[in-house]
């Protein structure tokens, strides 16, 4: 009897991963179960030789373990992207960000900023470089623990604005999110699959990956924060 079929997946991506395992049990009969963490500490436990099948995973750092020889190249393919948006504690002030302007006063405005260790994070330390606010905000940018939302440390009182993916911070008590960052400063996260290759299991692991990217399975990201590759 086939076994049932096991993912490694960073935080961002475990809402919909929850979801969509469960359709694929039920309609297709498919019985997958992901582990979700941080995505530095999932990289780590392929490398360590994790006894897995499927990996979901920032784009970059999935298309580098497929290059080290960890992930089946030929079977890699994008899934879905997350914008980054910028969330406040419940009952404070909502900034505009409308504008470049706009960001740059809620980023002056903030006593502590809270930001994550994934590719959001790294993608926001360069746009505040750009903005050449990195002096400016020396002392006040928190980064947040590996696989924790940055905004558990706004409902926490440890920061008073965050910036991450929309997946991740949508849905967490205690916060609101403002939104997008404006045109010209957007920020993305793209997410991929791939068949690892230590599976036994690589042809039914390459089914599950394949249901993942369906349109089904596209209308359901949507609703957590995330979208196909390509949808606007």
């Amino acid at each position: 009897m086939d076994r049932e079929i096991n993912g490694l997946s960073s935080m961002a991506t475990r809402t919909v991963l929850a979801e969509l395992t469960e359709h694929i049990r039920l309609v297709h009969g498919l019985p997958v179960r992901f582990d979700s963490a941080g995505g530095v500490e999932i990289a780590r436990r392929v490398r360590d030789g994790a006894e897995s099948d499927v990996l979901v995973l920032a784009e970059g750092a999935l298309a580098g373990l497929a290059e080290e020889g960890y992930v089946l190249g030929d079977t890699v393919r994008p899934l879905w992207v997350s914008q980054v948006v910028a969330a406040v504690p419940e009952g404070t002030p909502v900034p505009a960000l409308r504008s470049e302007s706009d960001l740059r006063s809620a980023l002056l405005s903030a006593k502590r900023i809270a930001y994550s260790t994934g590719p959001s994070g790294t993608a926001l330390i360069d746009l505040i470089t750009r903005m050449e606010l990195a002096d400016a905000l020396q002392g006040r940018l928190v980064q947040a623990s590996p696989g924790v939302p940055a905004g558990t440390l706004l409902s926490s009182g440890l920061a008073d604005l965050a910036f991450q993916q929309h997946s991740e911070l949508m849905d967490l008590p205690g916060v609101v999110i403002v939104g997008p960052l404006p045109d010209g400063s957007a920020i993305s996260s793209a997410f991929s699959g791939g068949v690892l290759a230590v599976s036994s299991q690589p042809r039914r692991a390459l089914e599950v990956l394949d249901l993942l990217g369906s349109d089904t399975a596209s209308k359901t990201a949507r609703t957590k924060g995330m979208r196909a590759p390509g949808d606007q």
